[in-house]
C-alpha cells in the first residue's frame, strides 16, 4: 500500500432523477479523476440519481396527499438503484477498468424481501477489483429526508482494505452522531469520505473536527444543483434565476491534524484532486487516539448491533 496517494472529489451535477443518464455521467468522472492520477474517486450524497432538494426549496412539497409530490416521489422511485443490481455492476467495471476505488452517494430502492418498499440513502464503496466491498444506509434520515428515506442500519458502519489505503465513510449528520464517529474510529480509518448535498460552513465545522477526532483524512464531497432541477411540478418561485444554486458544493481535504489540504471550492462543476501521504497519520496519533489509548474501555463499554433485517444481497 503505497504512502502517498492522489485522491479525486467528483464536485458534478448529475442528471436529476435519471438513473441511466446520471450513471453514463458517473462513469465517465471516475474516468476522467483516473487520468489526473486518482486512485480513490469519491461522489456526492446521493450522487445516483440526484438528491431531493425540491423537498426544501418546494414550499407544496411538504403537503400530505399531495399529487404532484407523489408524481416526483414516483419518479425518484423509478430513479433508484437496487443494491446489488445492474448499476453497481457497471460502476465495478468503471472501477475495475480505471484500477481505482470508489465512493458514491445512491437513492437506494428495495423491491422485495426486508425493507420491501423503502429508499434509502446509501453509501457505496468499490475496491480497485470492482468489487462492492461496503454498503451503507445512512442511519436517520435529516429532516425532510424522512419523507422519501428510511432508517439505515450498522452494517455499513466499517471500513475496508483497498489499494489506496483503509476506506470508511458517512452521510451528511450522521457526522454529529458521537457514537457513530467512534464506530467508524474504532473501524481504524486511514481515509474518510463525508458525504453531503452541500459542505458548507458547519458541515466544514464537523469534517475538521472528523479529522481531527479519527486523526485520519477526511474527503468531504458535495455535489452541484440548479434552481432549473427543480422538477417542473414544483414551479420556481417568481424572480428565481433558473441558473443560480441550490447545492453548492464546498469540496475539500482536511488532513488528520484538522487543516486543510485543499479549501473548499465552491459553485463549480469541477474534480478536485489531492495528493495525501498516509504516513501523517502515524505522527498524529502520538498526541491523539480516541480508539487506543483514549479510548478507556475498561471505562466504558461500546458495540454496534448488526441488521437485524438480514438484507437480501
Amino acid at each position: 500500500m503505497a504512502q502517498k496517494i492522489t485522491v479525486g472529489l467528483v464536485q458534478s451535477r448529475p442528471v436529476f432523477n435519471d438513473l441511466a443518464a446520471s450513471l453514463e455521467k458517473a462513469v465517465g468522472l471516475i474516468s476522467t479523476a483516473a487520468k489526473m492520477g486518482a486512485s480513490l474517486v469519491a461522489f456526492g450524497e446521493t450522487y445516483l440519481a440526484g438528491y431531493p432538494a425540491w423537498l426544501d426549496h418546494s414550499p407544496t412539497a411538504a403537503l400530505w396527499d399531495h399529487e404532484p409530490t407523489k408524481q416526483v416521489y414516483a419518479v425518484m422511485r423509478r430513479s433508484s438503484l437496487i443494491v446489488p443490481g445492474r448499476e453497481t455492476k457497471i460502476l465495478g467495471v468503471a472501477a475495475r477498468e480505471n484500477n481505482v476505488a470508489v465512493v458514491i452517494g445512491v437513492n437506494e430502492r428495495v423491491d422485495r424481501g426486508p425493507g420491501n418498499g423503502t429508499l434509502y440513502n446509501s453509501l457505496l464503496t468499490f475496491d480497485d477489483n470492482g468489487a462492492l466491498v461496503n454498503h451503507h444506509r445512512k442511519l436517520v434520515p435529516t429532516y425532510t429526508e424522512r419523507m422519501v428515506h428510511g432508517s439505515g442500519d450498522g452494517d455499513g458502519l466499517r471500513a475496508v482494505d483497498t489499494l489506496p489505503g483503509r476506506i470508511g465513510g458517512l452521510i451528511c449528520w450522521e457526522h454529529w452522531m458521537p457514537l457513530a464517529r467512534q464506530a467508524m474510529h474504532i473501524a481504524g480509518e486511514q481515509i474518510h469520505v463525508g458525504v453531503f448535498p452541500t459542505v458548507h460552513e458547519m458541515h466544514q465545522v464537523t469534517c475538521r473536527q472528523y479529522a481531527f477526532e479519527g486523526r485520519c483524512f477526511v474527503l468531504a464531497v458535495g455535489s452541484i444543483m440548479l434552481a432549473e432541477d427543480i422538477p417542473e411540478e414544483f414551479p420556481l418561485t417568481a424572480g428565481t434565476d433558473p441558473a443560480s444554486r441550490l447545492l453548492r458544493g464546498g469540496s475539500c481535504v482536511i488532513s488528520p491534524d484538522g487543516s486543510y489540504v485543499v479549501e473548499p471550492v465552491f459553485d463549480v462543476e469541477t474534480i478536485v484532486t489531492a495528493e495525501i501521504d498516509l504516513s501523517i497519520i502515524d505522527r498524529e496519533k502520538m498526541t491523539l487516539d480516541v480508539s487506543g489509548h483514549y479510548h478507556r474501555p475498561d471505562v466504558f463499554d461500546f458495540n454496534v448491533k448488526p441488521d437485524t433485517r438480514q438484507r437480501n444481497e
